[in-house]
């Protein structure tokens, strides 16, 4: 394939993914933003009520970027990994597969396609947070960098996901049992300085740690994680999943029965 057909390729994946998400937006972008309106309620105005300053902001602008970096990086995940199985259990994958488009252009047309989501998802969320606070952009270049890499990383481990899954239950083990208890685990809702010294350690071990922060520290520029290391750990773990998924892929891994 010359350059052009290639183009042509990811953009038509691109196209397909974009067009799901929109067409049955009732589903993929409003359920995020009511879900998360009843954390802001919850947790930021009635709890965070009776709690004091965090990091010097009140406690709702504390979660607030944890709430918005967590439902980006859940639904990024989902579209991906719902997606990518349901082509494989329809079975109009193989007309994909069969075509000359390459496996690095699959993968990261899906993977464009759950970054979408995720950054769509995350801007609602955003919206939504302006009515229960006043939020302040302190570095935007590190808000763009650590939403996008975050996206991208977990889009791919959707990928990932949806090779291996063999049934629809195997779609949702990952996201119940490994992703949502990391990202509750992942200082959306506190920060790792008030837990003990040994917690602070394990904390470090769990990579949502390092995006959440990154990424509250673009807009409140408070971070318990150095923000250049939480996007070199980004960086490193995008290429990572990126490369096993093309791998994976090219030799039909989880796609060949």
């Amino acid at each position: 394939m010359n350059f052009q057909e290639k183009f042509n390729a990811f953009s038509t994946i691109v196209r397909k993914e974009t067009v799901r998400i929109l067409r049955i937006w009732i589903q993929t972008l409003i359920p995020p933003g009511i879900t998360i309106s009843l954390y802001f309620l919850i947790f930021g105005k009635l709890v965070g009520s009776q709690i004091g300053d965090v990091g010097g902001h009140t406690y709702i602008q504390f979660i607030v970027p944890g709430l918005v970096m967590m439902s980006v990086i859940l639904n990024a995940y989902n579209n991906v990994v719902s997606s990518f199985f349901g082509a494989k259990f329809g079975k109009n994958i193989e007309e994909l597969l069969v075509s000359p488009t390459p496996a690095y252009l699959i993968v990261l047309g899906y993977s464009i396609g759950g970054v979408i989501r995720g950054v769509l998802v995350g801007f609602i969320v955003t919206l939504v947070s302006l009515f229960f606070t006043e939020l302040k952009l302190y570095d935007a270049g590190i808000v763009i960098i650590t939403v996008a890499l975050s996206a991208l990383m977990f889009s791919m481990g959707g990928f990932l996901n949806a090779l291996y899954a063999k049934k629809f239950d195997d779609v949702t083990i990952i996201p119940t049992f490994i992703l949502t208890p990391l990202t509750y685990l992942g200082g959306v809702f506190y920060s790792i300085k008030m837990l003990p010294d040994a917690w602070q350690i394990v904390s470090r071990f769990n990579p949502i740690l390092y995006m959440v922060n990154a990424f509250r520290y673009g807009f409140l520029g408070v971070s318990d994680i150095d923000p250049l290391e939480a996007i070199g750990l980004l960086v490193v773990g995008t290429i990572f999943l990126y490369s096993l998924s093309v791998f994976l892929l090219s030799r039909g891994y989880g796609t060949r029965t």
